[in-house]
């Protein structure tokens, strides 16, 4: 007989050696989905092209009779309907998310869980009403150090009963570019990305943009839920506390050039002049350089940059290319932003597979 245990996703453990994917990894990989590459080319990403993920169900929630409150360490509690934040002043950022799990899959060992490979990022205009308002309104008591955020979705997750919940620090909440979100690309928000209401903290990974958003909590002690506790953290073994996932660090990806093979998706381009081209971000501060290798990292020459359209949005760049012998190729690129931080080549280690970049590999068949 089996016994009820065998339903609770494990603690973030390692493949084994020759592990192939799980059944359960491609069942996630099959109802989130990444940005198809060649959707690149967009300087703002379609919704339906957004990368997605979801951690339990998508909730039905009504618009008409949401609510979110805040709530906790404050003076003068709030409620609030969607048509009193539509009643506030509107906001509206252009921001890149990326989910904190991009390029796990492509790490050795493998970490199991959702097997990202490189396209688990976005860029959207994000519109809604600014949190600092709303939390001035209600007072933050002197005493508060957190904000906690609750979605409406709920579930399991290692064995842990839990609707999703995430804590940012007082000081990160109160920026001014940090939103309750009820508009994509201009239109309402699609029930998949968080509708009625999401939260957007721009320059941070995808976890702390909480979806369906029903709550704010003040609080006076730092957050302790799961999803910081436990899940998003960087560590190297599975009794290290490890070091809290944050901000983005920065990455470029090359948008494949020519065409591809249908399984392999090898490119296929002509000899001659290829132009590259791709899309750069960090959650940090903006990229200042990018650079392409088309020899698997032997050599780097500099990419020309686009302008930098806002401060938490990717950039575009180019690089001409001479494809001068037929022959099989592997491009990467790399970024470095203005606050110093550098993309590796190789992948940095850890447990969980997140905020990994080490840089993208296309293989290119030129004929």
């Amino acid at each position: 007989m089996n016994t009820v245990e065998e339903w609770v996703s494990e603690p973030a453990r390692i493949a084994g050696p020759g592990e192939d994917i799980s059944v359960d990894e491609l069942r996630l990989a099959a109802r989130n989905h990444g940005l198809p590459l060649e959707a690149l080319r967009y300087d703002v990403t379609p919704a339906g092209l957004h990368y997605l993920l979801t951690h339990y169900d998508i909730p039905a929630l009504d618009p008409d009779t949401w609510r979110v409150t805040v709530s906790g360490a404050v003076e003068r509690p709030l409620s609030l309907r969607l048509d009193d934040l539509r009643a506030r002043p509107r906001v509206t950022h252009r921001v890149t998310l990326e989910c904190a799990g991009n390029g796990r899959a492509r790490l050795s060992p493998r970490p199991v869980s959702q097997p990202w490979l490189d396209e688990a990022v976005g860029t959207a205009e994000w519109t809604g009403a600014p949190l600092a308002g709303l939390l001035a309104e209600a007072g933050v008591a002197t005493s508060a150090v957190d904000v906690a955020f609750t979605g409406a979705d709920h579930g399991f997750e290692r064995g842990v009963e839990q609707t999703y919940r995430r804590g940012l620090p007082l000081i990160e909440a109160l920026r001014d570019d940090v939103l309750l979100v009820y508009e994509m690309n201009g239109q309402p928000l699609p029930p998949q990305h968080g509708a009625p209401v999401r939260l957007i903290v721009p320059g941070w990974y995808g976890m702390a943009h909480v979806k369906w958003l029903v709550d704010v909590a003040v609080l006076e002690s730092e957050f302790d839920g799961f999803q910081n506790a436990t899940a998003y953290r960087l560590k190297q073994a599975a009794d290290d506390p490890g070091e809290p996932v944050t901000r983005i660090l920065p990455k470029a990806l090359i948008q494949p050039p020519g065409v591809p093979d249908f399984q392999s998706r090898v490119r296929v381009v002509d000899r001659g002049v290829v132009e590259l081209t791709g899309r750069a971000w960090s959650g940090w501060a903006p990229v200042e350089s990018v650079e392409v290798s088309t020899d698997d990292g032997a050599s780097w020459r500099p990419a020309e940059l686009g302008p930098q359209p806002a401060p938490y949005a990717w950039r575009s760049w180019r690089y001409e290319w001479t494809a001068a012998q037929s022959g099989r190729y592997e491009l990467r690129a790399r970024a470095r932003d203005a606050a110093g931080h550098g993309q590796p080549v190789n992948q940095a280690w850890n447990r969980q597979g997140m905020a990994n970049n080490h840089a993208q590999r296309v293989t290119v068949v030129v004929r």
